[in-house]
C-alpha cells in the first residue's frame, strides 16, 4: 500500500498537470470499487474546474468548483494516469510499468478535461475508492474522524506523543502504524524511523523516554521529507509524472535487508527480520535498544 510520501508525490504530480482545468465529462467503465462510485454525483462534475488537490494521510482531496470535494484512496493498486493533448501518457502512481495492452483493462474511471487531456483512475484489485461530498459533509467525513496529526505538522510534537504513549503498553512499531496515533505512516517508513532513532520495534511505548520520543519525532520528519525529495520508494514500479522512479529505497537502512550487515560502520551485526502485527519488521539487535 502506498504510504504518505508516495501519495504526496502523486498529489504534486497531479497538481502540476490538472489544477485549474475544467472537467468536460466523466466515463465510468467499472464503478465497483471498495465503495460503488456514485454515478449521479460524478455527473455533477461536468463543466466544473479542479481548483486544487491536497493530501491528508494517505488520501487525495480534489476540491472541484465551489462546493464539491472528491476524496480518493488508492488502496493497494490504485493509480492515476495523465494523458496530455498529444495522447502521451504519464504515470503518477504504483506497482507496474506502463503497459499499453494490459492497462486499459483496469481503467475504472476516465475524467475528460479541457484541451483534450484526461486523467484516468486505474485499479487492478479495486480496493481504492472515489467518494463525493459537499464542503459541510466533508468536514464530518468518517475517514478523517479518528486520524491522528500529520507527522510533518507542528502538532506532531513531544507533548502530543508523550501523552499518547502514556499508560499504553503496545509496541512502538505497532502504535506508530496506528493511524489514530499519527496519520500516513506505514510499514516501510516506520522500520526506517525506528532504526534511525535506535529503538527496537518491540519496545513498549510506556518505557520510552522523552529523549527517545524527540528522536522519533525528528527522524519521522527527516525520513518522510527525504523520501518525498527522492520521489518516494519504488518497491515495485512507482514512478512520478515525469517518468522518474522513486529512489528512496536506495537509502533504506533496514527495510528488506534481512541478513545484510548493519549500515552503521561500528556495527558488524546482521539485520534481522521478525513479524509484528502481521507486518514484516526489520531491525539491528545491537543498534536498537
Amino acid at each position: 500500500m502506498p504510504e504518505l510520501p508516495e501519495v504526496e508525490v502523486v498529489k504534486r504530480s497531479l497538481e502540476r498537470k490538472v489544477r485549474n482545468l475544467i472537467i468536460k465529462k466523466v466515463k465510468i467503465n467499472d464503478g465497483n470499487l471498495r465503495y460503488k462510485v456514485n454515478e449521479y454525483q460524478i455527473s455533477k462534475l461536468r463543466g466544473k474546474r479542479i481548483k486544487k488537490i491536497e493530501r491528508r494521510s494517505k488520501y487525495l482531496i480534489f476540491t472541484i468548483h465551489e462546493n464539491i470535494v472528491m476524496l480518493v484512496h488508492l488502496g493497494m493498486t490504485g493509480k492515476f494516469f495523465f494523458i496530455d493533448k498529444t495522447n502521451k501518457r504519464f504515470k503518477t502512481s504504483f506497482y507496474y510499468k506502463l503497459d499499453k495492452d494490459k492497462d486499459p483493462k483496469f481503467n475504472r474511471v476516465i475524467f475528460f478535461l479541457q484541451n483534450n487531456q484526461k486523467i484516468i483512475y486505474n485499479d487492478i484489485r479495486k480496493f481504492g475508492f472515489i467518494k463525493f461530498y459537499n464542503f459541510k459533509q466533508f468536514e464530518k467525513n468518517s475517514h478523517f474522524r479518528k486520524l491522528g496529526p500529520e507527522p510533518l505538522s507542528n502538532k506532531f510534537n513531544l507533548k502530543y506523543l508523550k501523552n499518547y504513549f502514556l499508560n499504553r503498553k503496545r509496541t512502538v512499531k505497532d502504535i506508530l502504524m496506528d493511524q489514530k496515533c499519527v496519520a500516513g505512516l506505514g510499514n516501510i517508513y516506520v522500520n526506517e524511523i525506528l532504526f534511525l532513532s535506535k529503538i527496537k520495534p518491540l519496545k513498549k511505548v510506556n518505557k520510552i523516554t522523552n529523549n527517545e520520543i524527540n528522536k522519533l519525532i525528528l527522524n519521522t520528519k527527516k525520513v518522510l521529507k527525504d523520501s518525498i525529495k527522492f520521489g518516494g520508494s519504488s518497491i515495485k514500479n512507482f514512478s512520478s509524472d515525469d517518468g522518474k522512479k522513486g529512489m528512496f529505497q536506495q537509502f533504506f537502512k533496514v527495510y528488506g535487508r534481512k541478513g545484510e550487515k548493519c549500515t552503521n560502520i561500528a556495527c558488524n551485526t546482521f539485520i534481522q527480520r521478525t513479524t509484528i502485527s502481521n507486518r514484516a519488521t526489520f531491525f539491528c539487535k545491537k543498534c536498537q535498544k
